[in-house]
């Protein structure tokens, strides 16, 4: 399963960076890809434990990058 984020106020290629490492480590994620410039997140992974994932995923984006927003894109 895919799912699609963008990151409003995305200020750091070297935080997504980190992002997208953090993120690829959790369980049940197949892959994660952060693009700094276009601002999007994208997850793939386990179907079942995409709601976890999602959660993990959002307290790893406000801890690197408290500012940011994350939407459905």
């Amino acid at each position: 399963m895919k799912k699609k984020f963008l990151l409003k106020g995305l200020g750091c290629a070297n935080c997504a960076a980190k992002m997208e490492n953090a993120i690829c480590k959790l369980d049940g994620v197949q892959d994660a890809t952060v693009n700094f410039m276009t601002s999007r997140l994208i997850i793939e992974g386990e179907e079942e434990k995409m709601p976890v994932i999602i959660q993990e995923a959002e307290k790893i984006i406000k801890k690197l990058e408290p500012d940011v927003r994350i939407t459905k894109a």
